[in-house]
């Protein structure tokens, strides 16, 4: 395989330079703009890194579930998961944190990147419950850059357009569990109770 294994072999391989627009729209601070990204987005991806390993989170809820505390602070609720808990043990070890907001229906996908430490302030809790209850924890997330991502990825894949793939055809839960465990779980029961687990109640 024939690498790229300098900077200067990269960048001579990249030799446009950035648009004033691809710059411009990254800044350290939430704008106007960019928190109605944040109010609008029901899904975002938090990114982070650790002695385990890397990690990439998706996280959903409610559009707006992302609280915009001021323009350099988010708030993000950690509600009921499978207790693996990845993201939360990497941010204990390095605090580096990126997310990034999808909207559907909308091409722009929201970019931050910052630190991020894990509250257990009761009131806090209090203030992000959810059908009476508070989440785990929530992250607090200080912004150290922020900027939108033009919509050609988004386009480009028909993300929000008609399916391309049946998903009827894909492995089930169920399988993939079965395969990957090489058969100490039970694939068929699992698929059986998951449509039940899955209407109940995230929080």
């Amino acid at each position: 395989m024939t690498r790229i294994a300098t900077l200067e072999a990269l960048e001579a391989l990249y030799t446009a330079t950035p648009s004033a627009a691809a710059t411009l729209k990254e800044v350290a601070a939430l704008t106007p703009g960019y928190r109605a990204l944040i109010a609008a987005s029901p899904f975002c991806i938090l990114a982070t890194s650790g002695p385990g390993g890397l990690d990439a989170s998706p996280r959903g809820d409610a559009p707006g579930f992302v609280r915009v505390l001021d323009d350099r602070t988010l708030a993000l609720p950690d509600r009921r998961g499978n207790n693996r808990i990845d993201s939360l043990r990497n941010i204990v070890a390095d605090s580096r944190v990126a997310l990034l907001f999808l909207i559907p229906g909308s091409g722009t996908t929201f970019r931050v990147t910052g630190t991020a430490a894990i509250s257990v302030d009761p009131d806090l809790l209090a203030s992000f419950a959810a059908a009476g209850r508070p989440p785990r924890s929530v992250l607090i997330v200080t912004v150290t850059s922020a900027y939108f991502q033009c919509p050609r990825c988004i386009v480009q894949s028909g993300l929000w357009g008609p399916p391309a793939i049946d998903p009827r055809t894909l492995p089930t839960g169920g399988a993939l569990l079965a395969e990957a465990s090489a058969g100490r779980v039970n694939g068929a029961a699992y698929d059986a109770a998951n449509p039940e687990a899955a209407a109940g109640t995230p929080w």
